[in-house]
C-alpha cells in the first residue's frame, strides 16, 4: 500500500542539497514521487517504500526529522468528497 512520508532535513538549504536529497531518495525501492520544499526543509516521497531505508538515506546527508507518516490514498479520496461537496453547492 503506498504511504506518504514528510520529512524535514535540516541541512537542506541550497539547490546542491535539495538534489543530493532528492537523488538520495529516488534510489530507494518503491518511490513513486518526490516533492522537495527548499524553504520548509521538508520532502515528502510518496510510494510503497520502507520509511525507515528514506531516513537512513537521508541521514548520509544532514539531520533528518521523520514529521509523519500515512497512507497517500486518504488525502485523494478527501480531496474527491471536497470537490463533490463543492460541484453540490453550485
Amino acid at each position: 500500500m503506498a504511504q506518504k512520508v514528510v520529512v524535514n532535513l535540516l541541512t537542506m538549504n541550497d539547490e546542491k542539497t535539495k538534489q543530493k536529497a532528492i537523488e538520495a531518495v529516488a534510489d530507494v525501492y518503491g518511490v513513486d514521487s518526490i516533492a522537495a520544499d527548499l524553504e520548509e526543509q521538508k520532502l515528502t516521497v510518496i510510494g510503497d517504500m520502507d520509511f525507515i531505508a528514506v531516513a537512513k538515506k537521508l541521514k548520509k546527508i544532514g539531520k533528518v526529522e521523520i514529521l509523519s507518516v500515512g497512507p497517500a490514498i486518504e488525502e485523494k479520496k478527501e480531496e474527491k468528497k471536497e470537490e463533490n461537496k463543492d460541484g453540490d453547492k453550485k
